[in-house]
């Protein structure tokens, strides 16, 4: 029945393909598994999904697909004290979302109890298994050390009659919690200190998501996904390599059992900067209110990057570009962001928004005139359409494209300077208006009436271009700016004394009031644009029909704040 390798096979990788593509080619070359290609996506639901699961998603289910084979979803639901049925519906949604097709194959690990139970019963009529009586804290004390043997339990050499009453009577609820467990006989002073005896099953009455209080008892994880992959015939058992000690494991019982086997690969997880991705600290900062919610758009769950207007293609290309590798490595959060800007260019409509206004005053418009300007939505693809976007002798412009002394290479709107006003006017700075503090208030600004759409007839060179929204007609919008939840490049690498708390960014989240062009008043949720020369921007849930709220997805480069910085240094 077995048909796998002791060890991952050294093979040489192809060009252009990672080292588990390279393995699953040559078994299909190979005739092995009948050439058949079947992975799985399993994750436990007792979270939502962040981006290092976004990674095996594309990996499991681009395997599948490339290879003309299937993916199965799959969840892994063996602790029901952490499991509920939210997190397996936000699984679902976020593995359709990024492109994962499973056609139906959606199953759990509690389909399989009966089957994984009767195979417990025949490992203990085998001799290879035991109901151990320890405490956990003792178990843990006789498992030994990386460098030392462990202790064989006095329970160890029970007999099968014996085991076989005790396991039956757990199943029938006699014992407590913590009471007893069933251990695999396997080797005490193996080097490998996953294979001294694990524990296969434990008690825990705990009311399940799916079979409510059927059981009393639940598998342990590696016990469960070997034997749920041989059941779903699964070719390719893709984790990541924090399991690699484990696969030892996952083929003894696979062998010891008798049924079908599997191949068990490993590939480095990702790690990305600026961020932690542990299941754990992730629940403490929505536990803990750090941050609102497991969608919060500052969060790595794959629910809170599409809250912030990440789209499936940018996480897949970012996906792509990381690769497959067999070591760990860090990923830097900019090659993200990247991704973002590359896919949001492409797609996203553009259209203005004023994030810090300064009022501009065009003493030469006539007062109660106002015009309208067809814009396209997007410059370089036509089948986005148009919108018409009012102007008027009262505007906003953002703050940074005025300085009341500029530096040379500067061509926004300063004093005497003229700006192009995006396809609008041509604009003169003539005065600048102060309040008491001396903080600028409102530019007085004269228009070229020749220059409608923004161009002249006399040729003459305007560099500088920037956008703009009519005051009258401006609607006032909530924009959240974020930032890195972390001040620092790697969080869980916390100074003696401190937790990965400790270096929460105080300014992650920035929120502020914005002036927008009216076209955006009924923006559905979920909607993505550019705010023209600003960065990309995703209308949020909290948002209502008038009151859009919107929340920044990546900026973009900025070519004076790079020249002032550079400067600055």
């Amino acid at each position: 029945m077995s048909d796998h390798n002791a060890s991952e096979p050294d093979r040489k990788a192809e060009p252009g393909l990672d080292f588990i593509r390279t393995l699953i080619t040559a078994d299909n070359a190979s005739g092995r598994f009948d050439s058949r290609v079947h992975t799985r996506f399993p994750p436990e639901p007792n979270g939502y999904l962040h981006i290092g699961h976004a990674k095996s998603i594309c990996l499991n289910f681009g395997v599948a697909r490339e290879f003309g084979g299937k993916c199965n979803l799959r969840f892994d639901d063996t602790n029901p004290l952490k499991e509920s049925q939210e997190y397996v519906d936000s699984i679902r949604e976020d593995v359709k979302w990024l492109g994962g097709d499973w056609q139906g194959r959606e199953f759990y690990a509690s389909d399989y109890f009966e089957q994984l139970y009767q195979h417990a019963e025949q490992l203990i009529l085998a001799g290879k298994a035991y109901v151990d009586s320890l405490s956990a804290d003792e178990i843990r004390e006789h498992r030994g050390t990386l460098t030392a043997p462990g202790t064989e339990s006095p329970y160890r050499n029970r007999s099968v009659e014996e085991n076989l009453d005790l396991f039956r009577r757990m199943r029938a609820g006699e014992f407590k919690d913590g009471e007893h467990v069933l251990r695999a006989k396997i080797d005490m002073a193996s080097p490998n200190v996953v294979m001294r005896d694990p524990t296969l099953y434990r008690i825990r009455h705990a009311h399940h998501h799916r079979t409510g209080d059927a059981w009393c008892i639940y598998p342990m994880y590696d016990y469960t996904h070997c034997i749920s992959d041989s059941i779903e015939g699964i070719t390719h058992s893709i984790c990541t390599l924090e399991f690699v000690n484990n696969r030892e494991l996952y083929d003894w019982t696979l062998d010891t059992l008798g049924i079908y086997h599997p191949q068990q690969l490993e590939f480095a997880r990702l790690n990305l900067t600026y961020t932690v991705l542990s299941k754990r600290k992730l629940i403490q900062l929505v536990e803990g209110g750090y941050v609102n919610g497991w969608d919060d758009p500052r969060m790595p769950t794959i629910s809170g990057l599409r809250r912030r207007g990440v789209t499936p293609e940018a996480l897949q290309d970012f996906c792509a570009r990381i690769g497959v590798a067999k070591a760990d490595s860090v990923v830097d959060f900019s090659l993200l962001e990247f991704c973002m800007r590359e896919h949001l260019n492409a797609v996203a409509p553009r259209v203005m928004g004023v994030l810090d206004p300064i009022k501009v005053v065009i003493e030469n418009y006539p007062d109660d005139q106002v015009e309208t300007f067809d814009m396209p939505y997007h410059p370089e693809d036509a089948s986005h359409g148009s919108r018409t976007v009012p102007f008027s002798k009262v505007l906003y412009i953002e703050r940074d494209d005025f300085r009341e002394d500029p530096p040379k290479k500067y061509h926004r709107l300063a004093p005497g300077a003229e700006v192009r006003l995006r396809y609008a006017y041509y604009i003169t700075c003539r005065e600048v208006v102060k309040d008491a503090e001396g903080n600028i208030t409102e530019l007085r600004c004269t228009y070229d009436p020749a220059t409608k759409g923004g161009w002249s007839q006399d040729g003459r060179k305007v560099k500088g271009t920037i956008h703009w929204v009519s005051a009258a007609h401006a609607l006032h919008a909530q924009v959240r700016l974020y930032e890195h939840l972390f001040s620092v490049e790697n969080p869980n690498a916390a100074e003696e004394g401190k937790t990965f708390l400790d270096y929460l960014n105080p300014d992650s989240l920035k929120t502020v009031t914005a002036m927008l062009e009216p076209a955006l008043a009924d923006v559905a949720p979920g909607t993505r644009v550019q705010f023209e020369r600003i960065g990309y921007f995703c209308a949020d849930k909290d948002g209502t029909p008038g009151k859009p709220v919107f929340n920044r997805t990546v900026g973009l480069r900025d070519s004076w704040a790079k020249i002032e910085k550079k400067e600055g240094a």
